[in-house]
């Protein structure tokens, strides 16, 4: 468990902090600050947000007609929802008999509110998690009490990957109603996708589990192209169980606006309105206009397009360089922005995460604890040391500069051991 503020009052219980904003506020109490030059941001998972080559030009100002002043509805602007629908048929969906509609797609205000509208809306069911995978599940996991989260730990030696084969097994021993995880992997960067993917979607059907999946990354592939989503390999929209969330932060490179989007069959997003009637109130209405014109499909292609150029040799230049440092990385992430390397072969206290992150802050550099990812909902596993803990999670988000930057004060202080 992360740290907690002390509670001043009673009945208030002392809320941990995610990993990533653990890791970002004690940063900010050793001086750091959003745009300082004197920083290296290597922790927070956020990307360049500027001009990129080919990409479409961003956004610099956004227009309110009045009746933008009113509330939008808590499902999300329709015209916004139909936006979605359609890029999601454009890409994934040609020709197949079931297509997505408005109806199919419920706007959050961010990734985060839309997960939790998933986690209020869920049924008493075990829900399956993977170890590692992203830090803010775990209170996302540890706060709803009608399902109970139940962790399937993937094995270093197996590249943490998870084979059709072994979820099928892992559902059924488990019993479980539903499965969670991020594709692209955040913090891996692994990426089921093909046949492989349309087997997990064929095995959710077939054994009708929930498979939601945090796609938040899907411009982010460097291997074959093309932007990845489980949508390609549903046959019926409204009845195949997979619930897909994506939005504006990573995918579109507005991280800032906090508007994301649930795809998934009509009687889920029905619910997931409904939970974002007490939950959070819906996304902001002038937002949700102004995001309309990026959801076209040449726009959302061309910057998918974009993405993966710049980002593809930041991630190769990311990798040699921590290579170089002694970091153990077997495979380049086949997506997101992130490496995940092992720490083992690096000279004293540099070998373990927590105290690698430590001595970086006083370099004014920021990374992740690779034990952050060893997500633990309810802290049931506090007896037990993280079998992640000799990793840690650099990203390679940000502008080249600021990546060779802090990539040069790592080398420096490893070599200082």
């Amino acid at each position: 468990m992360h740290p907690s503020d002390p509670v001043a009052f009673p009945g208030f219980r002392a809320v941990p902090r995610t990993g990533v904003i653990y890791v970002m506020m004690e940063a900010a109490a050793r001086g750091f600050r959003y745009g300082s030059p004197d920083w290296a941001n290597l922790g927070q998972g956020a990307p360049e947000t500027g001009d990129l080559p080919g990409s479409p030009a961003r956004i610099g100002h956004v227009v309110v007609d009045p009746s933008a002043y009113e509330y939008a509805p808590v499902d999300g602007l329709r015209e916004l929802r139909e936006a979605v629908a359609a890029l999601y048929n454009h890409r994934y969906r040609r020709g197949l008999p079931s297509q997505y509609t408005a109806e199919n797609v419920c706007i959050s205000a961010g990734g985060r509110a839309g997960l939790t509208r998933i986690a209020a809306a869920l049924g008493p069911v075990h829900l399956g998690h993977m170890l590692p995978d992203y830090t803010a599940y775990e209170e996302l996991l540890g706060v709803f009490r009608d399902f109970v989260p139940i962790p399937i730990p993937l094995r270093p030696e197996d590249g943490f990957r998870l084979s059709p084969e072994s979820l099928r097994e892992r559902i059924v021993s488990m019993g479980l109603g539903a499965v969670l995880l991020s594709n692209p992997c955040n913090p891996t960067g692994n990426v089921v996708r093909g046949e492989e993917l349309n087997r997990w979607v064929s095995i959710a059907r077939k054994l009708n589990t929930v498979l939601i999946l945090d796609e938040f990354y899907a411009h982010y592939v460097y291997a074959g192209g093309d932007p990845v989503s489980a949508a390609a390999y549903v046959e019926d929209v409204d009845t195949d169980p997979v619930v897909i969330v994506d939005g504006l932060t990573k995918n579109w490179r507005y991280p800032g606006w906090r508007l994301s989007w649930t795809v998934g069959p009509k009687s889920v997003v029905r619910g997931l309105a409904s939970a974002g009637s007490f939950l959070d109130g819906g996304a902001p209405h002038p937002l949700q206009r102004a995001a309309i014109p990026l959801l076209a499909p040449d726009v959302a292609d061309a910057e998918a397009a974009a993405i993966r150029r710049r980002f593809h040799a930041k991630r190769d230049l990311a990798v040699a360089r921590c290579r170089a440092m002694g970091m153990r990385i077997a495979d380049p992430p086949e997506g997101a922005f992130y490496l995940f390397p092992s720490l083992e072969g690096l000279p004293g206290r540099c070998r373990d995460g927590r105290a690698l992150f430590e001595a970086a802050l006083e370099h004014q550099v920021i990374c992740v604890p690779g034990a952050f990812f060893d997500i633990d909902p309810g802290n049931r596993r506090s007896a037990f040391g993280s079998r992640l803990s000799g990793h840690i999670r650099l990203s390679f988000g940000p502008d080249e500069p600021t990546l060779l930057r802090g990539l040069d004060r790592l080398a420096a202080l490893i070599q200082t051991g």
